[in-house]
């Protein structure tokens, strides 16, 4: 059975930095595109990050760019998602997803098969 598990969010000050985890089980992570997404309360989920199969190519949102780092390891087969200088904007329940195809990067989320649960990140002082 496939699954992904994120974890790693939590409460942090403005500024602050967290590292989402994103566990895949059934199945193996390099065979497929991973994306990030988050929602805010009372809005529609956001595109954040995707990346190639083995990180070969990465994308971020604008809002993101340069604070946000996407990145992989095969080995543990998980995806990960560096969050610094976070803003209150950046509050939002955090997903990962899975997209098929290796070279697939995509901002859509109807193409993407698979989701975790979620996990919540609050940035507030």
């Amino acid at each position: 059975q496939s699954q992904l598990v994120e974890s790693g969010g939590g409460l942090v000050q403005p500024g602050g930095s967290l590292r989402l985890s994103c566990a895949a089980s059934g199945f193996l992570l390099d065979d497929y595109g991973v994306g990030w997404f988050r929602q805010a309360p009372g809005k529609e989920r956001e595109w954040v990050s995707c990346q190639t199969s083995r990180g070969r190519m990465s994308e971020y949102a604008d809002s993101v760019k340069g604070r946000f780092t996407i990145s992989r390891d095969s080995a543990r087969n998980m995806a990960f998602l560096q969050m610094n200088s976070l803003k209150a904007e950046d509050t939002g329940v955090y997903f990962c997803a899975r997209v098929p195809g290796r070279s697939v990067c995509s901002q859509r989320f109807e193409e993407y098969d698979y989701w975790g649960r979620g996990t919540q990140v609050t940035v507030s002082s």
